[in-house]
């Protein structure tokens, strides 16, 4: 059995009289082993973030099964023990840790209150004693422990995101656009730090970003998404160098880097235009 294993899942926004349905999910099925990053890429409105949100339970899915380590997490959660059950089991590091974090606490406090939760910490004093073990863990030291969010940088604020996710002793960490709001030297560094964990820890990944040249940093898979719909999937390697969907050609066209051709950027786009036009035609 999978770690994750999601069966036909499928999300529809009804926007009202007058406006029509959006299929922001259709039919999407992938599974994640332990110890796996499976990347999920598409342009911004592919349905991305939908299915990030839903595994994590901040988002209803209309049909489908979402099972981690065989618990359907979209069927109703019986008592709080089963609820922090599931929280713990799944977490989530978001593109903006300053969204995320509590600016009222101190970065101990934040990684002290999940693992109190969690009931992976007896008292407070060895709350505080995992917090540090926790900083050191994604490589900051025991003085950022009394800083708020606002006096750390940005690469230092996600680090502290990562561990307070890792402090409630999750299976599968979801990592929504975790890394594109860094410069490029500090995406490096967090980077590096996630494939460490995860071959420490054996965690898996969901890791949901519209950058194929840093999903290829860290994911063994990858699944192209167009419109909620699954496009193309398969080993990263072989998608980026083989893509057989006009999409993902056109995601591959529009990577900066060297030799970067904005012309190519264009007839991509053209291609991938004239493409679903026939699809839309019939």
């Amino acid at each position: 059995m999978s770690l994750v294993e999601v069966e036909k899942l499928h999300r529809v926004f009804r926007l009202g009289r007058g406006a029509d349905d959006v299929t922001a999910v259709n039919a999407v099925d992938f599974t994640i082993e332990a110890g796996e990053a499976l990347g999920l890429v598409g342009e911004s409105g592919s349905g991305k973030s939908t299915i990030a949100r839903i595994l994590v339970g901040l988002e209803r899915a209309d049909a489908g099964a979402v099972r981690i380590d065989g618990v359907n997490r979209l069927e109703r959660a019986h008592g709080r023990r089963e609820r922090l059950a599931r929280a713990r089991a799944v977490q989530m590091v978001f593109q903006d840790p300053n969204g995320s974090l509590d600016r009222r606490l101190t970065v101990a406090e934040s990684l002290q209150r999940v693992l109190r939760l969690h009931g992976r910490a007896a008292s407070r004093s060895a709350a505080h004693a995992e917090a540090l073990t926790l900083l050191d863990r994604v490589r900051l030291s025991d003085r950022h422990a009394d800083a708020k969010p606002h006096e750390l940088s940005g690469g230092q604020r996600q680090r502290v995101a990562i561990a307070r996710a890792l402090a409630a002793g999750p299976k599968l960490v979801v990592l929504d656009e975790a890394v594109s709001a860094l410069d490029v030297s500090v995406q490096a560094q967090v980077l590096d730090l996630l494939r460490e964990i995860q071959r420490d820890s054996g965690v898996g990944y969901l890791f949901v970003s519209h950058d194929l040249a840093v999903v290829q940093e860290l994911c063994q898979r990858v699944l192209v998404l167009f419109r909620g719909t699954v496009v193309e999937r398969g080993q990263t390697q072989r998608v980026l160098d083989a893509p057989e969907h006009p999409y993902t050609r056109l995601l591959m066209a529009s990577m900066p880097g060297p030799g970067w051709d904005p012309e190519r950027v264009v007839q991509a786009r053209l291609t991938f235009t004239q493409r679903m036009s026939v699809v839309a035609d019939g």
